[in-house]
């Protein structure tokens, strides 16, 4: 007598079945990676526009500026590579995507500024 070896048709369901399961619990992970990469890029980015604010601050107070704050337009001058000024902050390129880091202007820092030349007294974080 011939003895046949093999899967039994429910225990390929149930392979079938399991890896399903694996699959719905694994898949929101890897797909929630690309925001996490995006906010990690506007959080670097946000670090370099305060970065710059500060260097931008040191430069204006040692050559004697009446007015030690950078204005939008100079601030995103400095940037590496350059951003472009915007009414309310410095956009930049991200991920292929304009991305504003906001830039604000009252001693609370929380009035975003009106014009492209506004002075930045304090830069926002994302």
């Amino acid at each position: 007598m011939k003895r046949q070896s093999g899967f039994t048709l429910i225990e390929l369901i149930m392979v079938i079945v399991i890896l399903g399961i694996l699959a719905a619990v694994a898949m929101p992970k890897y797909v929630n990676l690309s925001d996490k990469a995006l906010e990690a890029a506007k959080l670097g980015m946000s670090g370099a526009v305060r970065s710059t604010h500060v260097v931008l601050v040191a430069q204006n107070a040692a050559a004697g500026a009446s007015e030690v704050n950078p204005t939008v337009t100079a601030l995103a001058a400095g940037m590496t590579p350059a951003g472009t000024a915007a009414a309310t902050g410095v956009t930049v390129v991200i991920n292929g995507q304009n991305e504003t880091v906001p830039t604000y202007t009252d001693s609370g820092c929380t009035t975003a500024t009106a014009a492209v030349a506004s002075v930045v007294a304090c830069v926002g974080s994302l």
